[in-house]
């Protein structure tokens, strides 16, 4: 039997596997079969983690956050910690431009706003969330982010300012480059928070 690591280790394998073949060849270009070609995985494994194909696009989360545990590894300890909050916000944003189709994550977002059920994205158990929080704390007690706000509002206004950037870059049909517009315009949006 599996123990949770593997099983989280084939379900990784699966939901990385679809998001690659759904920017290269579309979602409805792509089958179960593909996908379970190219994770490695038998129909078993697939269908034991995901009834259909559809329950894929509810994932994007864990590409994500999957996304941000490599960056968290990837910063300097020592790093200025509102240049972290830049940094990751500029790297994710950066990938979703490269990795994830515009339609299909134009599709995704108002999914969210009209789904009766879990916003995933809005999922604070996520590792982003819990990343975010931890520079934002980092950053209070270094003295780098201002505590006049609590660190929650913090996060949730940091948050608010990602998924803004992406919405209007969805808007716009990506006639401009998602991870530049966002280099310039997060610490803008962030800098009041900045010491």
């Amino acid at each position: 039997m599996e123990n949770a690591a593997e099983k989280k280790s084939v379900k990784s394998r699966i939901v990385s596997a679809a998001w690659k073949l759904f920017y290269e060849k579309g979602y409805n270009g792509t089958t179960v079969d593909e996908i379970i070609e190219l994770s490695g995985t038998s129909k078993g494994s697939f269908y034991y983690y995901f009834g259909t194909k559809d329950e894929l696009l509810n994932t994007l989360s864990l590409v994500l956050d999957e996304y941000y545990e490599e960056l968290d590894h990837m910063m300097e300890e020592d790093m200025n910690s509102f240049d972290k909050l830049i940094y990751i916000n500029y790297k994710a944003h950066t990938m979703m431009e490269e990795k994830i189709s515009i339609d299909l994550l134009a599709s995704l977002y108002s999914t969210q706003l009209t789904a009766a059920g879990q916003r995933h994205l809005l999922d604070q158990n996520r590792r982003y969330y819990k990343l975010v929080t931890r520079i934002v704390e980092e950053g209070q007690r270094r003295g780098e982010i201002s505590a006049e706000k609590s660190v929650s509002d913090i996060v949730q206004y940091y948050s608010m300012c990602e998924r803004a950037l992406v919405y209007d870059w969805c808007l716009n049909k990506g006639n401009y480059a998602l991870g530049e517009r966002s280099k310039e315009w997060m610490p803008v949006m962030m800098g009041q928070f900045r010491k």
